[in-house]
């Protein structure tokens, strides 16, 4: 999954990339806010974290153009603002979900988890196809109660199809929601770690498949065949 965050403070965008990298999640940061509307608008990401207090454009200006914009990636308010009074703001301008400064990462990554889910119509935290499980919070995958070793790279491309199971996804759509804009893919690397996943998968017993479809990318089926 990818996250824009869009935050002036550079000890926050260090201590929150850092944090959202070792999660399994792809990042793009910006300082400010003209640049974060054109990112956002430009892009298509699965979340957007965004600081209200930000120089050029404030947090709130750019979540106003967003929603008249008709981007409805959710967006997470990230500010030190706290009266009830701002927060009901934040939320009328068309925000997801609401968290003051000063906060704890794992209350950040909880909120991401829980919008990254209701983005996708997951109503639960792990994801199963019947001898398959995903836990997206612990970056582990088992099948039959056996874990799977995967690479941080293997496992974002095995949580995005699943998200998006039975659904045709392109090799574009894959580059675009599991790479950030600092680790841009090489041309065949999408190919090359679908292979090394279906093999890896194979051999450890699961059946579900991730079909190529020709001409359009590849879809992960969430049925087994025997």
């Amino acid at each position: 999954m990818k996250i824009l965050l869009v935050e002036d403070s550079e000890r926050l965008q260090l201590a929150i990339r850092a944090g959202l990298d070792n999660s399994g999640y792809a990042v793009d940061v910006v300082s400010d806010g003209e640049t974060g509307l054109t990112y956002a608008l430009k892009n298509p990401y699965d979340l957007i974290i965004l600081d209200i207090m930000l120089p050029r454009l404030d947090g709130l200006a750019v979540l106003r153009n967003l929603r008249q914009e008709e981007t409805m990636t959710p967006v997470l308010l990230l500010t030190a603002k706290s009266s009830v009074p701002e927060r009901v703001e934040g939320l009328r301008a068309g925000a997801d979900d609401y968290l003051t400064k000063p906060f704890e990462f794992e209350e950040l990554l909880a909120r991401v988890e829980a919008l990254v889910r209701r983005s996708f119509g997951t109503r639960t935290p792990i994801l199963e196809f019947d001898t398959l499980r995903i836990d997206p919070a612990a970056q582990r995958v088992s099948i039959a109660n056996r874990e799977v070793q995967l690479t941080q790279r293997e496992f974002r491309l095995l949580k995005y199809l699943a998200h998006k199971a039975d659904q045709v996804v392109s090799r574009i759509e894959i580059e675009d929601h599991i790479y950030s804009e600092h680790n841009l893919p090489s041309s065949n690397a999408v190919d090359s770690a679908i292979c090394t996943l279906r093999t890896k998968l194979k051999k450890a017993g699961c059946l579900s498949a991730i079909e190529t479809v020709r001409g359009a990318g590849y879809r992960f089926s969430s049925m087994e065949t025997p």
